[in-house]
């Protein structure tokens, strides 16, 4: 069930400079991701309340260490404003509830088929994708609130410590569906931190 989340969150896109700076002049707009190995689905991916994460990753791109189709040359951090709306929201037990019966549902749909369920390879999520569209598929058949967002904690990297359940790169990530949502873009402070290849060149490490 879609749940109006009656918060807006912040939230950091990473991407390559050229493509950060038209978007904030309003040249362009940021693009739906939409292969079948993102976790989340389709949608604009942002980085909920982390910008170091998101140059981070951004310079893992830029490095070869991380793939991104669209690629990047100089690592940029996009800061958004961004209204949830009618949220999946993973982090609370109802909607984790309903991604369960659409893993259910969906394992039934390729059986029936006699064709093997997607599955997960590391940073590619085949199986996690395909069960979110199976979401969309069965809200639209059954005429419900289509999904504006959708948010969830992920584990990353080591260990903080030793016997830890925190890891070093854990973080909660939102996928906007409906773009209209993201009520406007701004360069986070202090830049020198968090864009600090915006004049300065940047060369791989």
């Amino acid at each position: 069930m879609a749940r109006h989340q009656p918060f807006e969150i912040i939230g950091y896109h990473s991407c390559d400079k050229d493509v950060g700076l038209n978007v904030l002049t309003g040249k362009t707009d940021l693009l739906s991701s939409n292969n079948d190995w993102d976790w989340l689905g389709d949608g604009v991916y942002f980085w909920e309340q982390d910008p170091k994460r998101a140059l981070h990753y951004a310079v893992e791109v830029a490095n070869g260490k991380q793939f991104n189709k669209t690629g990047i040359k100089t690592p940029f951090i996009l800061g958004a404003v961004v209204q949830l709306g009618n949220c999946l929201n993973l982090v609370e037990s109802e909607s984790l509830n309903l991604l369960k019966d659409a893993h259910y549902g969906l394992a039934k749909v390729y059986g029936d088929l006699n064709k093997e369920m997607p599955v997960n390879k590391g940073a590619n999520r085949k199986l996690d994708c395909a069960v979110i569209r199976f979401i969309h598929q069965t809200s639209r058949h059954s005429k419900l609130p289509e999904y504006d967002t959708i948010r969830s904690a992920f584990d990353e990297g080591e260990k903080v410590y030793e016997g830890a359940n925190f890891t070093t790169h854990h973080h909660i990530q939102v996928s906007v569906i409906n773009r209209s949502l993201i009520n406007g873009y701004f360069l986070p402070r202090p830049l020198e931190e968090f864009n600090p290849y915006l004049f300065n060149d940047y060369k791989q490490t």
